[in-house]
């Protein structure tokens, strides 16, 4: 038999099994005509009849019987590895390949990673830090978890909630400095590379050019150079507030809020461990007291 009858046999043993073509449809979730084609298929690439129409249904012939007991120990083999692969999936075995922002990771993340790992031993993590979503559109992820207001349509998942931002500064940079306007100060900026985030846009309309003294290519490089105080910066809460010599000015900027998204692929979404790693990442953010609830909750 050439490669393409396999399937076939398929639609065969459905038919054996339950007696009748519509029987057969149902078991296998197709129409009626399929299964009749795919059987007259098989019995013309055999070059044999495999079955009888009688008023009770479809009776195997001596040859239909002869191929149902070749294929039974097959089936019985499939049936059992299918079983066992699902049943592999549904313990949440296997890797898992997630890919978040430094950020994220080192301020939030992390934690809770290593308390969904402990609660499934079998399963494995690969952590890659990145900035960009390339990596899981390419598939060469499987969760991406990324502070964005305008996530990627080619992906799927939810907001666990939001993320606020502020202005902030060293103790000792502020004290001799703490009455200066803004655009007298000077300031920590963003590198070209993260010139799309809503904290770089908002520098640009509100901090002259010539103020800003030191850019960096992440928030973590922010943070470590304005405690140095090389100056004024804008930082997510959740990375700024709480860091030795860093004090927050004013009540936050609500404008610039970013929604944190818990992401995968569409063909990856009902994969169990997947999902249960996303559904965990969902509950345990949204209860983060450093995330903030989504608009509207």
């Amino acid at each position: 038999m050439q490669d393409r009858d396999w399937d076939d046999l398929r639609y065969f043993l459905a038919v054996a099994r339950t007696g009748s073509l519509s029987g057969a449809a149902k078991y296998l979730g197709v129409n009626h005509s399929t299964v009749l084609r795919r059987l007259a298929s098989l019995e013309a690439a055999l070059g044999v009849r495999l079955f009888g129409r009688t008023p009770t249904g479809y009776v195997m012939t001596p040859a239909g019987e002869e191929l149902r007991e070749r294929l039974g120990q097959v089936a019985e083999q499939i049936e059992s590895a299918q079983r066992y692969v699902a049943g592999r999936d549904a313990e949440l075995s296997g890797a898992i390949r997630l890919t978040s922002t430094d950020t994220l990771l080192s301020g939030l993340l992390t934690p809770y990673l290593v308390e969904f790992q402990r609660q499934h031993p079998r399963i494995e993590l690969q952590v890659v830090s990145s900035n960009a979503f390339s990596s899981l559109t390419k598939r060469e992820a499987d969760i991406a978890i990324r502070p964005s207001n305008a996530p990627p349509e080619n992906l799927v998942g939810r907001a666990a909630g939001r993320l606020a931002s502020a202005v902030y500064g060293a103790t000792a940079y502020l004290e001799p400095r703490s009455a200066e306007p803004y655009g007298e100060h000077r300031w920590v900026g963003f590198d070209d590379s993260l010139r799309h985030l809503n904290q770089a846009k908002w520098m640009e309309k509100h901090v002259p050019p010539e103020s800003i003294v030191y850019k960096a290519d992440s928030l973590v490089g922010m943070v470590d150079a304005m405690r140095h105080g090389a100056g004024l910066g804008v930082l997510l809460c959740l990375l700024a507030d709480g860091q030795p010599g860093l004090v927050r000015l004013g009540e936050g900027l609500p404008a610039l809020d970013t929604s944190v998204w818990v992401l995968t692929h569409p063909d990856l979404r009902f994969v169990a461990r997947i999902r249960a790693l996303s559904d965990f990442l969902i509950v345990r953010l949204a209860a983060d007291p450093r995330v903030l609830p989504n608009a509207g909750r």
